[in-house]
């Protein structure tokens, strides 16, 4: 998961000059039919899709160590039913809010899943989401 322009301003800001950063916990998880860039670009919408909420929380996410940068979800994460096609989903990608909000980050899916209206429920098995920082 490559980290964004917000994440990026906010470590720089907090590393190199006055400002600091205070550590908000909510996270939500988005899915997305195109490289979401820096932005949060091609993000799913319509057909009921939403985004999964999966708060920064050691009851969420694994500890990792500090060589491999590797945290990876600790519970399954279930997006609703879609009522619509969703498309090719390719990346997914980390809010601050369930809505709108601050994009923090995203990367590929190593597999990626045609979402139509009337399929189950995507979602990622216990350990299947990494989040990779390095």
């Amino acid at each position: 998961m490559s980290a964004s322009d917000y994440i990026e301003d906010k470590i720089r800001t907090h590393l190199m000059r006055t400002g600091t950063w205070a550590k908000d916990t909510t996270r939500y998880i988005s899915l997305h039919t195109a490289d979401p860039a820096d932005t949060g670009a091609s993000e799913v919408s319509g057909g009921s899709y939403a985004r999964v909420q999966r708060d920064a929380a050691d009851a969420n996410w694994s500890a990792g160590t500090p060589t491999d940068g590797l945290t990876d979800n600790v519970a399954t994460i279930t997006f609703p039913s879609p009522t619509a096609n969703w498309g090719l989903i390719t990346h997914v990608g980390l809010w601050d809010a369930a809505t709108v909000g601050n994009f923090l980050g995203g990367g590929a899916l190593a597999v990626p899943k045609n979402v139509n209206g009337g399929d189950a429920a995507p979602s990622f098995a216990i350990g299947a989401l990494d989040v990779i920082v390095s």
